[in-house]
């Protein structure tokens, strides 16, 4: 539904037109230049980043009609923030640059003499209202008026007002109720003759109102500019200030749009090698074609945040005012003390700071986001950034077989830059797939099974044999003549493996017979307030592994183990980098079903807190023949100090429970009493129900002492648990020793 004023407008029988900024109105200033009267710098190059912008680069010469970068004013900042100039000879030089100001759409309003909230809509009536004061030229049919705009005012017609009067002399209280609608409302212009005389003109009767006050049209079309739905996606045009003409090179951020990555494995017939063709998605979201550009694709993520630095910035300065405080009008001129103490409901201050956020290490940007790949499963022991749990043995060297994984990544530099073979041609918000890699690459096609009893999963062991950084992005694995699946690769370096997933596997599996698992203790060491227990965990499966294919399969069976480990029983093994897991290979014949024995021992540590602790592991490892014979002695010291505190800690629970059950007594024995009232005696000689209150309240006084007696002697006991805890080796001492 459209606004009153709207109705108003849409009922008139002629259009009323406020005429601003027309090249009839005199002294409005400078007009605004078309594209055609300005030179725009050459777009030549683009680098696009994963944190969502652009490095935009523009090369031309500088000529004798000004030159311009046309940049959207939501982008502004960001060009003023990074703008670089670059000449490529020594006689240009650029003395600045100059823009139109940015303002906010309350400021340009308020500017226009608006109501500065920008959900009110701005109507004829409002508009006519900012002109009040000012000198105005009113075209009527056939006058023109000019004077200075008072107001804009309502009157009812007489007839109306007649016909309101004349109900309430007749009692009939429809009529006096009935309101005649807006339309029946006439609107006036009051002006000021520039002969001093009062002038009323009818609204509907005026044809135009040219205001003559020359920053009236420039401020209205600032107002606009804030206030139109698309303020942030119109260009503005940075002027490049300058009195000699040459060749000169500009530079600058913007926000775009994130580039992404689709990758195409294509394997050989054999399984073994492929090639490999990745695609990048770019987009133009810019008004402006690119023609013949060079686009670079940046692989890394720089810091860049938003800044607001086009707009004037105000300060706030202390209002100092003489001591005894003077005005300039009556304090009751026009109005009652009440309306000069006012509602105060916009009493603000301001800051008026520019508001800087997110600046963080993260630099502002998402990245091309994580698509989640399917590698292998591992449950992983880790070690953990807590005190208490299990992890890999740094004391226990059994093994390290994350040295399988002979490669490592090679990083140029914190950035990897593709650049595309040709100059780019691609229209305003368009968008294109263009080539950015095509190499061959170490791959392998295999058989995953994260774990005995799961379903096995067809994959691929892929080596960057490339000598740049792959980013992420989806990839789609071909072969046979046709699709095999699809996966995801995460950002690869130069010799970086991963293991990818991207179908199921129908015709391999691998179930566990049996098992059976053993730990031997080994070392103990005690450090911050934890005991940490250095065992091996030795593990015997008997496996039973089919393959019903015609092909030979390489089964690769995730162990979940630490790297700190040994694995008896597989054809080869691999390490999994990216899961930190070893991985069994298994060479599967065509047709094939066997039983296949599998041992492995992992160094790990189990670390408990000292309140954790409990007397009879102490005493279990005291009498482990495999632990030295004096870390021994020491346990079995802590575990008689340690029973010592269990003991104690049953006496104290059975004194809280005392006190918990004698306080439900005396609780219901003063509800007796209470209900007794008056008759309940003078005392306890008079009623044996107060000598009984009495009693109990002694014994549960003496029972709160001794729990505290009691607490305070736990943790005495404690602490002798610690001592004697303290006299094994910590950790590191005693890595030290075994080296």
């Amino acid at each position: 539904m459209r606004s009153k004023s709207w109705q108003w407008l849409g009922n008139r029988s002629r259009a009323v037109s406020l005429v601003v900024g027309l090249a009839s109105l005199g002294g409005c200033g400078a007009q605004v230049k078309t594209v055609h009267d300005v030179n725009i710098l050459p777009l030549r190059s683009v680098r696009l980043y994963e944190t969502g912008i652009g490095y935009f680069e523009r090369a031309g010469t500088l000529g004798s009609r000004a030159t311009v970068l046309p940049v959207p004013a939501g982008h502004l900042d960001d060009a003023l923030k990074s703008l670089v100039v670059l000449s490529r000879d020594q006689k240009t030089r650029v003395h600045g640059l100059e823009f139109a100001s940015s303002v906010s759409p309350g400021m340009g309003r308020a500017l226009a003499g608006l109501p500065p909230s920008v959900d009110e809509p701005i109507d004829f009536h409002q508009l006519l209202k900012s002109c009040k004061g000012g000198e105005v030229t009113v075209r009527l049919e056939k006058q023109v008026v000019s004077g200075r705009l008072i107001d804009v005012v309502d009157a009812v017609p007489p007839a109306a007002s007649q016909s309101k009067d004349d109900a309430k002399d007749d009692g009939d209280d429809s009529k006096a109720s009935s309101k005649p609608p807006a339309s029946q409302k006439e609107q006036f212009l009051l002006l000021l003759s520039q002969s001093g005389e009062l002038v009323r003109l009818p609204l509907s009767r005026v044809v135009a109102v040219q205001p003559l006050d020359p920053s009236f049209a420039p401020r209205l079309r600032t107002a606009l500019d804030a206030t139109s739905q698309r303020s942030a996606n119109a260009q503005r045009l940075i002027r490049l200030l300058s009195r000699d003409g040459g060749p000169v090179q500009i530079g600058y951020v913007a926000e775009s749009p994130l580039w992404r990555v689709t990758y195409r494995l294509v394997v050989a017939e054999t399984g073994r090698g492929g090639v490999l063709q990745g695609w990048a998605l770019i987009h133009n979201d810019t008004d402006e074609d690119w023609q013949n550009v060079q686009v670079h694709l940046v692989n890394g993520r720089p810091d860049s945040f938003l800044f607001p630095l086009a707009a004037p910035r105000y300060s706030r300065r202390t209002l100092i005012t003489p001591e005894n405080q003077l005005s300039t009008v009556p304090q009751l001129l026009g109005q009652s003390a009440d309306q000069l103490w006012g509602d105060n409901l916009d009493d603000s201050y301001g800051a008026g700071g520019l508001g800087l956020s997110g600046i963080g290490s993260g630099g502002g940007g998402t990245g091309s986001g994580s698509i989640g790949l399917g590698s292998i499963g591992t449950i992983g022991h880790g070690s953990g950034s807590g005190r208490s749990g299990t992890g890999a043995s740094s004391l226990l060297q059994v093994g390290n077989l994350a040295a399988v994984a002979k490669s490592t990544g090679v990083e140029a530099g914190a950035l990897f830059t593709y650049s595309l073979g040709e100059p780019l041609e691609l229209r305003a918000h368009g968008s294109a797939l263009v080539p950015f890699v095509q190499e061959s690459v170490e791959v392998e096609q295999i058989t995953f099974l994260s774990a005995p009893g799961e379903s096995a999963r067809s994959g691929l062991r892929l080596q960057n044999s490339t000598r740049q950084t792959l980013p992420s992005g989806t990839l789609a694995v071909l072969g046979d003549g046709g699709l095999l699946g699809e996966s995801a690769l995460e950002r690869l370096k130069p010799g970086e493996r991963r293991f990818l997933q991207y179908g199921v596997e129908l015709d391999v599996e691998a179930t566990r017979v049996k098992q059976t698992q053993k730990e031997d203790p080994q070392r103990l060491t005690f450090d911050r307030d934890s005991l940490e227990e250095h065992f091996l965990r030795r593990r015997d499966q008997l496996l039973r592994v089919e393959n019903r294919s015609g092909q030979v399969r390489q089964l690769y069976l995730g162990l979940g183990l630490a790297a700190n480990s040994q694995v008896q029983g597989a054809d080869r093994l691999d390490f999994d980098t990216e899961k930190s897991s070893p991985v069994a290979i298994f060479e599967l014949a065509p047709q094939s079903r066997a039983e296949r024995p599998l041992t492995t021992i992992e160094g790990l540590v189990r670390r408990v807190e000292l309140r954790s602790l409990q007397a009879t592991r102490l005493q279990q490892l005291a009498n482990t023949s495999t632990v030295p014979a004096g870390e021994r002695a020491i346990l079995a010291e802590a575990y008689l100090r340690q029973k010592e505190v269990e003991d104690a800690a049953k006496e104290l629970d059975k004194t809280r429970t005392d006190i918990k059950k004698t306080e439900k007594d005396l609780e219901r024995l003063q509800e007796h009493l209470k209900a007794l009232g008056k008759d309940s005696g003078a005392g306890p000689d008079g009623n044996p129900l107060v000598r009984r209150i009495l009693e109990i309240e002694d014994r549960l006084s003496t029972a709160h002492k001794r729990l505290e007696t009691l607490d305070a002697d736990q943790d005495r006991r404690r602490d002798t648990v610690r001592k004697a805890l303290e006299r094994l080796p910590k950790t590191k001492d005693a890595t030290s020793t075994t080296s």
